[in-house]
């Protein structure tokens, strides 16, 4: 009787260690959160706007943002991560992953 309850015990409280392990990872998630903001002015992002740079795409609030963040794009980048948004990586066009496929394997796929 004793050794089920130990095993019982052992097999709950290791349940208990991957629920905060799954508990921390989804918390680690929600808190980087989508951007939102503009970087430049700070108002609220039109996602029709956007300037795509060193990997990432930009969203702003006005066309007039768009100059700005491309004659400093780590500065705003920076800007983003500071107020714990995270930028949204480039989509890459399909015609470049049909390039690099073909560099890669020697054939268009």
């Amino acid at each position: 009787m004793k050794t089920i309850s130990v095993i019982t015990a052992v097999v709950l409280l290791g349940t208990s260690f991957l629920n905060a392990d799954e508990q921390k990872e989804a918390s680690v998630k929600d808190s980087a959160k989508a951007q939102a903001t503009c970087p430049v002015m700070g108002g609220k992002v039109d996602k029709n706007l956007f300037v795509d740079v060193k990997g990432y795409r930009i969203y702003v609030c006005c066309k007039g943002c768009v100059g700005t963040i491309k004659a400093d794009p780590d500065k705003y980048l920076a800007k983003i991560k500071a107020k714990g948004e995270t930028p949204e990586n480039t989509p890459v066009a399909k015609d470049e992953l049909k390039k690099e496929n073909k560099e890669n394997n020697g054939a268009e796929k």
